[in-house]
């Protein structure tokens, strides 16, 4: 007999309400973080232990995405990154890239209306060339249709890789000096930052990675410099509201260091 394969709800609608209120009345809605980027790892190891096709984990975790776009509005937390496809992911099997290409392009198509009434502003962190042509048109629709919302800023890193961007930021550096708008001198941390995706954008001030490796894998390389980590053992398609909460929680309890001193003395200075 086959196995149905649609996925089954991880928690019930209880149990996330219980958690949810927990954290998110100990959160100081006077301390959140500015940004907050995300590594969603585990879609696979979520379908692999369900016995399920890697797809699968992957359309689960696409409801993911939905609960922690939903919680940051709630925060009110100006920008959200996802880190959807990277520039590795390429190498995956054919069948699976496509399935994914597939998925991302379809559950945007599906959600562009409720965020656009959220006034959730779409826009692409990544290289737009070499994604599949609708998906291409689909992101470009939703971004103008976007492009003026007040509300959360969300970047979907597609087909992005933080060494790729680094070298695509240096390589317009390079390029200006030759044309001779910048001089080599001219050149600090400050500009070099003007040359990356989104420049004007603020560091990410709080990195989730769920499914508990710990590593950062190519992602904002440049801009997570000082940010502070959370790392679950949560795989994503599990990764709830109240995961969400807990993050920011905690991370209002670090003593955030910047080369030496703590965010609370450069505060009392």
């Amino acid at each position: 007999m086959m196995r149905n394969l649609k996925p089954e709800p991880v928690h019930s609608s209880a149990e996330s309400a219980e958690e949810e209120r927990k954290w998110r009345e100990q959160i100081d809605p006077d301390r959140l973080p500015q940004h907050i980027a995300v590594i969603m790892d585990g879609n696979g190891r979520w379908a692999q232990r369900q016995g399920l096709p890697r797809l699968l984990g992957h359309r689960a975790g696409a409801e993911a995405v939905r609960r922690v776009i939903e919680g940051c509005r709630e925060l009110k937390v100006p920008y959200l990154t996802l880190y959807t496809f990277s520039a590795e992911n390429w190498r995956r099997p054919p069948e699976e890239v496509q399935g994914l290409m597939g998925l991302i392009e379809q559950k945007i198509r599906e959600e562009i209306d409720e965020l656009d009434a959220n006034q959730v502003r779409v826009c692409l962190l990544g290289r737009m060339e070499g994604l599949p042509s609708s998906l291409q048109e689909e992101l470009r629709r939703d971004m103008e249709r976007t492009k003026d919302n007040t509300g959360l800023t969300l970047f979907l890193a597609l087909n992005y890789g933080g060494r790729l961007e680094i070298v695509d930021a240096a390589r317009r550096v390079a390029q200006e000096v030759r044309a001779g708008h910048l001089a080599p001198e001219e050149l600090d941390e400050e500009t070099f930052a003007q040359y990356l995706y989104a420049p004007g954008v603020p560091d990410p001030e709080l990195l989730i990675r769920t499914g508990g490796e710990m590593r950062v894998s190519n992602f904002l390389l440049w801009q997570i410099a000082y940010a502070e980590l959370w790392v679950t053992p949560v795989l994503w398609p599990d990764f709830t509201k109240a995961d969400l909460y807990r993050a920011v929680y905690e991370f209002q309890q670090r003593d955030r260091r910047f080369g030496g001193l703590s965010q609370s003395n450069l505060i009392a200075r």
